[in-house]
C-alpha cells in the first residue's frame, strides 16, 4: 500500500505538484531534508505515480554497509570473485532493471565508489565484480540526502560531477517545525494507523490543548519523531504523560518553540539527560552516537516495558502480548534492563 504524503503546507503541496510533473520523466532525482522527514515517502510516491509503477522499487542504504559490500550490493559479483563468494549474486542495479532504484544517504556513499556510480549513470553500463562482461541496465535513479551536498563537495567528500549527474531534479522537504500547518492532518492520520494497528477499540484524539502543545513543539526528529510518541500514546493512553515525557527533553524540548536553540544548548540537554562528560570535557568517549543511542533506546523502554507490566500486574504473558514482543524477549530486557517488580510479586 502505498505510503500517502500527508500535509497541507506550500511546501507539502509544491511537492505533490512537483511529482505530478516528473514521475513520467526517468529524470534523476535528489531528495533532501533533514532525518525523520519523509523522504523515502516522496520516492514512494514518485515511483507509484511513474509508468515504472509495475516494474521493481529497490532501496540501498549507502550508509548501511561498508565500502566492500556496497560495491558488490550495488554491482553484483561472479562465482569465486572473492573470499566467501561462493555462488553468483545480483546486484541492485540489475534488480531494479526497468524499475526505480532509490539510493538512500548518498551522501555517505564512500568517495571511491562514486566513480562507479556515475559511470553507471553516464553509460547505462556497470560490470559485477570478478566479471569482464559489461551489463546493460534501465534504472530510475532516486536519492536522498540528509547532507549538504554543496558543501560536502567543497569538502572533497562528494564529487561535483556525479551531484550534477544525480541533481537533475532537487526536492527539497522542510523540517515539521517549518510546516507547523502539516501536524493536525498528520496526527490524524497516523492515530487512524495506529489505532488500526495497535488494535484500540477508540480512537484517541489528541483534545485542544494537546493539540495545541503539539503544534508547538518543534520536533527535532522530524515526522519520524511524531510517529514514535503516536505509538508510545496509543500503548501507554496518556497523553499527560507524553506530553510530559517531550518536555523534560525525553524526545526534545517544548521550551524552544521557534526552533532556534544553539547547538551548543541542545547538547547541553542531552549532556545533562544522560549524565555524560560528567568531567566537563575531558571525556570525549561519552559523546558516541551509538552508546548515546543504545541509552536512549534503553531508557525508552525500560519505562514502556515497567508501565505496561504495572499495568498488566505483571502478567508476563499478558505484557508481552501487548508489547508484541515473543515471553522469552520479554524475560531478558526484564533482566537486561534491571527492572524490578513490585514487593510481594
Amino acid at each position: 500500500m502505498q505510503a500517502p504524503l500527508i500535509g497541507v503546507s506550500q511546501n507539502i503541496l509544491r511537492i505533490k505538484e512537483l511529482i505530478k510533473q516528473v514521475a513520467d520523466t526517468g529524470l534523476n532525482i535528489v531528495i533532501c531534508g533533514e532525518s525523520g522527514v519523509g523522504k523515502e515517502v516522496v520516492t514512494r510516491n514518485l515511483y507509484n505515480s511513474s509508468p515504472r509503477r509495475m516494474k521493481p522499487y529497490i532501496k540501498v542504504n549507502c550508509a548501511a554497509l561498508p565500502e566492500g559490500l556496497l560495491e558488490s550490493e550495488l554491482f553484483g559479483y561472479e562465482k569465486g570473485a572473492f573470499t566467501g563468494a561462493e555462488q553468483k549474486k545480483r546486484g541492485k542495479f540489475q534488480l531494479a532493471h526497468g524499475g526505480v532504484l532509490f539510493l538512500d544517504e548518498i551522501g555517505d556513499m564512500p568517495f571511491s565508489l562514486q566513480s562507479k556510480l556515475l559511470h553507471v549513470l553516464q553509460s547505462g553500463e556497470f560490470t559485477p565484480l570478478g566479471s569482464e562482461k559489461e551489463l546493460r541496465t534501465d534504472t530510475w535513479i532516486l536519492a536522498a540526502t540528509n547532507h549538504d551536498l554543496a558543501e560536502d563537495i567543497k569538502k572533497k567528500k562528494f564529487r561535483e560531477d556525479l551531484y550534477y549527474r544525480l541533481n537533475i531534479i532537487k526536492i527539497h522537504i522542510d523540517p515539521l517545525r517549518k510546516r507547523r500547518e502539516d501536524i493536525p492532518p498528520l496526527i490524524d492520520y497516523y492515530i487512524k494507523k495506529y489505532t488500526s494497528q495497535f488494535k484500540n477499540k477508540h480512537l484517541l484524539n489528541p483534545d485542544h490543548s494537546v493539540m495545541k502543545k503539539l503544534i508547538e513543539y518543534h520536533w527535532p526528529g522530524n515526522v519520524r519523531e511524531l510517529q514514535n510518541v503516536l505509538k508510545r500514546f496509543l500503548v501507554l493512553g496518556d497523553w499527560e504523560e507524553i506530553i510530559e515525557g517531550l518536555q523534560l527533553g525525553g524526545t526534545g524540548t517544548l521550551t524552544n518553540l521557534a526552533g532556534d536553540e544553539s547547538p551548543a544548548a541542545e547538547v547541553s540537554n542531552i549532556i545533562d539527560l544522560f549524565n555524560l562528560d560528567s568531567d566537563n570535557g575531558s571525556n570525549l568517549e561519552s559523546y558516541s552516537l551509538k552508546k548515546l543511542k543504545k541509552k536512549a533506546l534503553d531508557r525508552v523502554e525500560k519505562q514502556v516495558i515497567s508501565y505496561v507490566l504495572d499495568k498488566t500486574g505483571w502478567n508476563r504473558s499478558k505484557a508481552a502480548k501487548i508489547l508484541k514482543i515473543s515471553y522469552k524477549t520479554l524475560l531478558y530486557k526484564i533482566s537486561g534492563l534491571n527492572i524490578e517488580p513490585p514487593q510481594g510479586l
